[in-house]
């Protein structure tokens, strides 16, 4: 079973939030700024902040969040500029993807050019939720899968880029279901994987 995210209005310290609660821990390989890696996970937050956003304590920002809403134990935090409460979801076969678009500065992973222009903000960030498990082999390429589906999203959609400097993604699946051992597209669930992820950076992409 996969979960429905909640939107919390924009506050003192965020222009608002998605969060993620999951019932017990689930899974998790994710590249979030907070609680990335490979570890268990017991919700996820997605937090608007301003374009201009320099705090560097990030840690520090979705524990105080994450104490507002009472989440305890751990869990992952992304941080976005684009507006959260426009996020777009792709459904494939119990496979569900959210994301949350901003392409103000698309760029091209290999650019010796771009690579030496400072960052800017202008981020897509990735929930993809399973209802199977994944062995950890699979989980990678299932992460690999859904860069792949969101690139091509956005190369059949005219934008010049793969996506930008600070796109990230999730993977979260059940603890206590048996694992599969592939998430390449042509897989059972990679290609759900890749479906959903591609209707969800689409839809997010027309908004």
């Amino acid at each position: 079973m996969t979960t429905q995210p909640t939107f919390v209005a924009p506050g003192d310290s965020h222009r608002g939030v998605l969060v993620w609660r999951w019932l017990g821990l689930r899974n998790s390989l994710a590249s979030a700024a907070v609680g990335g890696g490979l570890g268990k996970r017991g919700w996820a937050l997605n937090i608007g902040v301003p374009v201009n956003y320099s705090r560097t304590d990030l840690n520090a920002h979705a524990s105080e969040i994450a104490s507002e809403l009472d989440l305890v134990g751990s869990g992952l935090a992304f941080f976005t500029a684009a507006d959260v409460a426009l996020a777009t979801r792709g459904v494939s076969d119990g496979v569900t993807v959210d994301a949350t678009v901003g392409i103000s500065q698309p760029t091209w992973a290999a650019d010796k050019i771009e690579c030496a222009k400072p960052w800017a903000p202008g981020t897509i960030n990735l929930v993809v939720q399973l209802p199977a498990g994944l062995d950890p082999a699979a989980a990678v390429n299932a992460v690999i899968t859904a860069t792949e589906a969101k690139s091509q999203a956005l190369f059949e959609l005219g934008v010049p880029g793969t996506g930008t400097a600070s796109d990230a993604v999730a993977v979260v699946w059940p603890a206590d279901r048996d694992t599969a051992s592939f998430g390449g597209p042509r897989s059972h669930w990679g290609s759900r994987i890749a479906n959903a992820t591609f209707d969800a950076v689409t839809s997010g992409l027309a908004r």
